[in-house]
């Protein structure tokens, strides 16, 4: 069941890997099919959706709306970043960890119950033509954000290599799935020291020096973003990042998202913009750190 909600603009359109689609955002009544925790502190979980749900794009989000939980009701909807999306099984997929009221309500549903997602929302990332090398520079919840662009950017015939850092080996995600798409995958921690920000830096430099980057992604992590600013900077390379952000509406009307960006890269002036509607995906220079 699908109920077009009523907004400024009913329509998005989404630029993807050269392709641009338009989507309807609306509220789907999706049945959850899987909602399995993956560690001690995330859950995977997968809903079958309608076809329009289905073509969300990488880097965009739904607005969920959590049912009760142990620490009590969540009254506004949570932003959730895609994980996957198959518009041939029809199904969505989503990452998340186990923190807050509203994600400890999503951890009670089960299989056949309903979730009520709105979406999908934003804009998500936009390869450029003939993009050859993407980097993914992850941590934490930004694994799940990253981890679609993975597949856009290999089937249009990128090579991905992705750089996934977390506290330690046992909370590391998306490993398996990245590598299954075709993607290098590195991984650094913080129980070796190997997630030590010069450490990442010298890594990411050997790997550019190897087969340099043209696009450049991130998200996660205020460390990993300023250190992908200064080597885009260097490297001249362009990338985009997605934000996290608490929302209200998630559909641009209610203006709880706003935060400060860069009126350009390297600019010293800054301007206001609403995270669920002109983001979440940013340019990488543009965004400020939070």
């Amino acid at each position: 069941m699908t109920e077009v909600i009523a907004s400024p603009c009913a329509t998005h359109s989404q630029s993807c890997c050269g392709d641009t689609v338009t989507l309807d955002i609306a509220e789907h009544a999706c049945e959850v099919l899987q909602n399995a925790p993956v560690n001690a502190e995330y859950r995977h979980m997968i809903v079958a959706a309608p076809a329009g749900a289905a073509l969300a794009q990488p880097g965009q989000f739904f607005h969920l709306a959590c049912p009760p939980g142990a620490a009590g009701t969540s009254f506004l909807r949570r932003p959730m970043s895609v994980y996957g999306a198959d518009p041939l099984r029809r199904t969505v997929e989503f990452l998340y960890k186990v923190q807050g009221t509203g994600t400890q309500g999503l951890a009670t549903l089960l299989p056949g119950d309903t979730l009520d997602a709105l979406g999908p929302l934003g804009h998500g990332f936009e390869l450029p033509e003939n993009t050859r090398h993407v980097l993914l520079l992850a941590r934490g919840v930004g694994l799940a954000t990253l981890a679609p662009l993975a597949a856009h950017a290999i089937a249009q015939g990128a090579r991905v290599t992705a750089l996934l850092s977390a506290r330690s080996h046992a909370l590391v995600m998306s490993a398996e799935r990245l590598s299954a798409t075709g993607a290098s995958v590195h991984i650094v921690t913080d129980e070796d020291g190997s997630s030590d920000a010069a450490r990442v830096e010298a890594q990411l430099e050997a790997l550019h020096a190897e087969t340099p980057f043209d696009f450049l992604s991130t998200c996660g992590s205020n460390r990993l973003l300023l250190l992908l600013q200064r080597l885009g900077q260097a490297w001249r390379v362009a990338g985009q990042t997605a934000i996290e952000q608490h929302m209200g509406c998630g559909i641009g009307s209610c203006y709880a998202c706003v935060r400060p960006f860069r009126e350009h890269a390297g600019s010293d002036r800054l301007t206001f913009r609403r995270v669920c509607w002109d983001g979440p995906v940013f340019d990488l220079q543009e965004t400020t750190s939070w």
